[in-house]
């Protein structure tokens, strides 16, 4: 039996199982064999057991990144060509685009590189169409845009959702708060900080036998799910922000539009007609969490045409590094003017966090 039957074989087993206490350790342990099984499938085929296909992923540039999935033919190219000054073929049919094309958005002062990927088609995880290509490109990218189309019905954004999810892409998720490190001897050194309400040291020690580690320590610092442990243990899981993008807005009713339009994470455009795309683009910049924090020399005016863009939480270290990597080095304080000060100008050490159009004059040995 190979590893696909087996994962189609534990899915039905899920399936059909009620949930309630009696059955709660023997789903906890069904997840952890999927999530292996899933795990051997990605090594398996990483690994060129399967069959070899050219991969198309592109250099990493500019100062994030941004990647588009969705069904074919629901306008990612046309996106594409009206963001960037890239053209990306469109056509009425589903897979034009057949590999990776990509494209540099210019939005305040930042060049944020927009990849526009094949569409994906339902077993995509499993290597249908391409599909594997396409979840490694999205693995490394900064923010994950999925379009949709808004004349077609939920479960296409679900179907989306479930295929990133089964190759360990968490969207709009945060990590789960819990130390996790395997050990030599000693047995299980199980800990709560907080009441638990899914997990107990029970089921954590089956989970953990499950992939033969039968030492190890584990504190929970918050109150998470077995799917949430299985993925600290598994260990390769990439967190990434999630925007969704529905198209075609022009052939819907309003109130349709309205309540796409109030979901999370949601953004209603219309590629054809051109409507909303300034919005998306500032929806782009929020969720990306960019800051531009612009640079000043001794006795003389701040250089406000050609800010740094460096991440939301940064400090000045990062700040330094964004200029040259041997500044730190060098560093002996800095002055900041901007709202992220107590006065203005502050002088400040290297862990001083940065806000957005923070002035800094960076103050060598």
């Amino acid at each position: 039996m190979g590893i696909l039957e087996k994962i189609s074989d534990v899915e039905k087993e899920i399936a059909r199982t009620q949930k309630n206490k009696a059955t709660e350790y023997h789903l906890g342990l069904l997840k952890a064999k999927l999530a292996r099984y899933r795990q051997q499938l990605l090594e398996g085929l990483s690994s060129g057991k399967g069959a070899k296909g050219e991969g198309f992923d592109v250099m990493k540039s500019g100062d994030a990144r941004v990647a588009l999935i969705g069904f074919p033919s629901v306008g990612k190219s046309t996106l594409l060509s009206i963001l960037t000054k890239t053209q990306s073929e469109t056509a009425s049919y589903e897979f034009t685009t057949l590999t990776c094309i990509p494209g540099v958005i210019e939005y305040k002062g930042a060049n944020i590189q927009l990849l526009d990927l094949p569409g994906i088609i339902e077993g995509a995880s499993q290597g249908k169409g391409r599909g594997r290509q396409v979840i490694a490109v999205a693995r490394t990218a900064d923010l994950v845009i999925i379009m949709l189309d808004a004349t077609k019905s939920e479960a296409q954004r679900r179907l989306l959702e479930i295929e990133l999810e089964s190759v360990g892409i968490r969207l709009n998720k945060k990590r789960p708060n819990i130390y996790f490190k395997p050990k030599k001897g000693g047995g299980l050194s199980f800990t709560a900080m907080c009441p638990l309400t899914h997990v107990n040291e029970k089921m954590c020690q089956m989970i953990l036998h499950e992939y033969k580690i039968f030492n190890a320590e584990v504190l929970f610092r918050e109150d998470c799910t077995t799917d949430e442990l299985i993925d600290v243990i598994v260990g390769n899981r990439v967190y990434l922000p999630c925007l969704y993008v529905y198209n075609k807005i022009d052939q819907v009713s309003i109130e349709e539009v309205d309540r796409l339009a109030r979901e999370p994470h949601s953004v209603v455009v219309s590629c054809n007609m051109k409507l909303n795309l300034e919005n998306l683009l500032e929806a782009i910049w929020e969720h990306l969490a960019l800051i531009q924090v612009y640079t000043k020399k001794r006795g003389c005016p701040p250089d406000f045409v050609d800010g740094l863009i460096v991440r939301s939480n940064s400090t000045v270290e990062h700040v330094c590094h964004a200029i040259h990597r041997t500044l730190v080095a060098q560093f002996k304080y800095a002055l900041v003017w901007g709202t992220s000060t107590k006065y203005s100008p502050q002088r400040v050490g290297l862990q001083h966090p940065m806000d957005h159009e923070d002035v800094i004059q960076i103050v060598k040995k």
